[in-house]
């Protein structure tokens, strides 16, 4: 906007960096979500299922999948699907965890369970520590009923 003076060279692109490394990491988190989520539901995490899940092809989920293999962070066990590896888990719920909390927050705000369930799926990489920390404390204190009374007021 106009008049308006130019953020800190060092914090523009510290913010740029957090938005990098969030591209880079957001779809390994997402495989690994999806086959926790799987393996949980009591199915097995096979190629054809994760491809069917993410609306990609077969050969781009086994590519993946080499990826996280050697990020340590699955296995794979010829004629049984793919498991996770303890780092595995740990990213999963940690993924999982971020979802939920963006998810509640824009709920609190009043967003349709559908929309935020769709934008938390991609705003929950892109959330640093402080910001959930601050998005926690939020609905801990009665965000919900915060916005409801100023919705009402509104209408």
């Amino acid at each position: 906007m106009p008049g308006q003076t130019m953020v800190d060279a060092d914090m523009q692109s510290a913010g740029f960096r957090q938005a990098r490394l969030a591209r880079k990491t957001a779809l390994v988190e997402d495989y690994v979500e999806l086959i926790d989520d799987l393996l949980n539901d009591g199915q097995e995490a096979r190629q054809v299922d994760i491809a069917a899940r993410l609306g990609v092809s077969q050969p781009t989920v086994a590519k993946m999948l080499v990826r996280l293999e050697a990020e340590g962070l699955v296995t794979r066990r010829r004629y049984r699907g793919i498991f996770l590896t303890g780092a595995g888990h740990d990213m999963a719920r940690e993924s999982r965890e971020r979802h939920l909390l963006v998810e509640q927050f824009l709920r609190a705000l009043g967003v349709s369970e559908a929309s935020a369930r769709v934008d938390a799926e991609g705003m929950e990489h892109y959330v640093g520590k402080e910001t959930l920390a601050a998005l926690r404390r939020a609905l801990d204190v009665g965000l919900a009923a915060f916005m409801q009374a100023a919705e009402s007021r509104h209408d």
